[in-house]
């Protein structure tokens, strides 16, 4: 879906996966400071809407995220994932119970399969999943932020800010309100500096939720019973994940970023070297300079100096070796 925000004075739209919202306004780096100051809000209206109402919505859910969600209290934030009966990550949702329905942002371009198969798996229980996307945008308002949600809105409240639920059609009123509006890129270079993994970005066909450091926050070790559980539980109890994230300082000098998909590989052993790894996402931050996520071999040592591509990388670590 096209955002009416790219209409704003400034817009740049963005491409790829985050197509429909503006990469930025005109000055990214101010962007990225009213954020973390607080300020402004996000337009993530591309995002899908997924809702699950029904007096089973909560224990049924249970059973098939890798969440602990059956008490979950109502206005409480969580985020899961779905995974692949080998454990690798399928879907990743960001959820808020208001009481009577469950509702969750996902991917863009992901909402569709995942309520094929949310609706593959109700059976008997008394739930019904619908795609909301064409009804509500979800807008992003950073830590600290005072602006009032809507009446009526459904709020997810985390560390890192609040998602709003808001009714597509009122999206252009509310950030004349309550803006400074900032890009995609700008919110992106944040995640990044948080560490936070993102469907699509830190993952691939073969990824394993204890590489990206979802165990814990996306990733309940108590519970089982749902699909990749023995593998997430062999993994945890036996072994060690074969890659891991890591955070990278790029060099400053270089003009352009290094892509998803960025082969990093030793320093010492130059661009010829072994693909130790690859750049998932990388930014330009205000105060840090540019900056990625990547994951690579979990062998790799942490005191490493890396480069991605051509540019001098040095590492942060995120999930133990």
């Amino acid at each position: 879906m096209k955002s009416p925000l790219l209409s704003l004075p400034g817009a740049v739209p963005a491409e790829g996966r985050d197509e429909g919202v503006a990469a930025h306004y005109g000055d990214l780096f101010r962007e990225q400071r009213a954020l973390a100051d607080g300020n402004g809000l996000v337009d993530l209206s591309h995002r899908g809407v997924v809702t699950v109402s029904g007096d089973d919505r909560l224990t049924w859910l249970h059973l098939l995220l890798t969440q602990h969600v059956s008490d979950l209290a109502p206005h409480r934030a969580t985020e899961a994932l779905i995974l692949s009966a080998n454990g690798h990550i399928e879907h990743a949702v960001y959820l808020v119970d208001d009481g009577t329905t469950v509702w969750m942002h996902v991917e863009p371009g992901t909402q569709g399969d995942l309520v094929a198969y949310l609706e593959s798996m109700k059976f008997f229980y008394r739930v019904e999943v619908a795609d909301r996307t064409e009804d509500f945008a979800v807008v992003h308002l950073p830590a600290g932020s005072i602006a009032e949600a809507p009446e009526g809105t459904v709020v997810r409240e985390t560390a890192h800010g609040r998602d709003l639920f808001l009714e597509r059609g009122a999206l252009e009123e509310y950030a004349s309100g309550h803006g400074p509006v900032a890009g995609i890129l700008a919110y992106e270079a944040l995640r990044v500096e948080a560490h936070r993994p993102r469907l699509g970005f830190e993952t691939d066909h073969r990824t394993i939720p204890h590489e990206l450091g979802w165990i814990g926050t996306a990733v309940h070790l108590q519970k089982g019973c749902y699909r990749g559980q023995e593998t997430v539980a062999r993994v945890h109890n036996l072994g060690k994940p074969p890659r891991r994230l890591v955070f990278l300082h790029l060099d400053g000098s270089e003009v352009h970023l290094p892509g998803h998909g960025t082969p990093v590989r030793l320093a010492a052993d130059g661009e010829e070297g072994r693909q130790l790894g690859f750049v998932t996402t990388s930014a330009r931050h205000h105060e840090l300079g540019p900056i990625a996520l990547a994951l690579v071999k979990r062998n790799v040592a942490v005191d490493a100096e890396l480069i991605a591509g051509d540019t001098a990388a040095a590492q942060e670590t995120v999930v133990e070796p």
